[in-house]
């Protein structure tokens, strides 16, 4: 069953000699509780996809359908809300708010969206990442590997359909990095998420259900 729907995706920065095809009719399908590793080279197109497929940016031309819902007939208030309530994010660089313990950075985005966290599920998900004993911790006072758990708690915790992970292993070393993946998998097992990630790793996409490869904005193999 298909959760996400990417169709004709064309984006364009720049004109004349500097122009760049950072996506050149890209379309891709995505199925709920899939595991999907995005590669290419720096400047293929990858990070320029994943915005596109999460709603961060706008194509010039195309349409992404995520769980049935045309991103493109919606405002960009409308797509701020869907993103808050339908996609997690996860990001190299944690993106967590200094001022705010680990509990309140996880439920930040629920709070945002003026709803009540479900606690039970918030325990359940800080029990999974081995983040129990840290809920009162500052993310100054976490490692970078307790860092990005607490970043995949705060993405998993609204229950979104999808997942969008940007190299959310790069900023850590090889053993945390895989420690983190494999959390990061079992919680979307778990939870019956979609994962689309993003990685330069060879390592850390061959353990993806699938590798759509990138190059010059367009998908060379899938």
């Amino acid at each position: 069953m298909e959760i996400l729907k990417a169709s004709n995706l064309k984006k364009t920065y720049g004109n004349g000699d500097a122009q760049v095809h950072a996506l050149d009719d890209v379309s891709l399908i995505v199925n709920k509780g899939e595991f999907l590793a995005i590669v290419g080279t720096s400047g293929s197109g990858k990070s320029t996809l994943l915005n596109m497929l999460g709603g961060l940016d706008k194509p010039d031309s195309g349409e992404v359908v995520i769980d049935g819902n045309s991103l493109s007939k919606m405002k960009d208030e409308e797509i701020t809300i869907f993103r808050r309530r339908k996609i997690g994010f996860i990001f190299q660089a944690f993106n967590l708010v200094p001022v705010l313990n680990v509990y309140d950075n996880i439920v930040l985005p629920i709070e945002l969206d003026g709803k009540k966290a479900d606690d039970k599920f918030i325990d359940e998900l800080i029990n999974t990442l081995g983040l129990k004993g840290k809920v009162n911790s500052l993310p100054t006072q976490l490692s970078g590997g307790q860092q990005q758990r607490v970043a995949i708690a705060r993405a998993l915790a609204s229950k979104p359909a999808i997942i969008l992970a940007d190299e959310p292993t790069g900023n850590l070393d090889s053993k945390t990095g895989l420690d983190v993946l494999g959390l990061l998998k079992t919680t979307c097992k778990k939870y019956n998420q979609t994962l689309i990630m993003i990685t330069h790793n060879d390592d850390i996409a061959q353990t993806a259900d699938r590798i759509i490869r990138i190059e010059d904005g367009r998908i060379a193999n899938a």
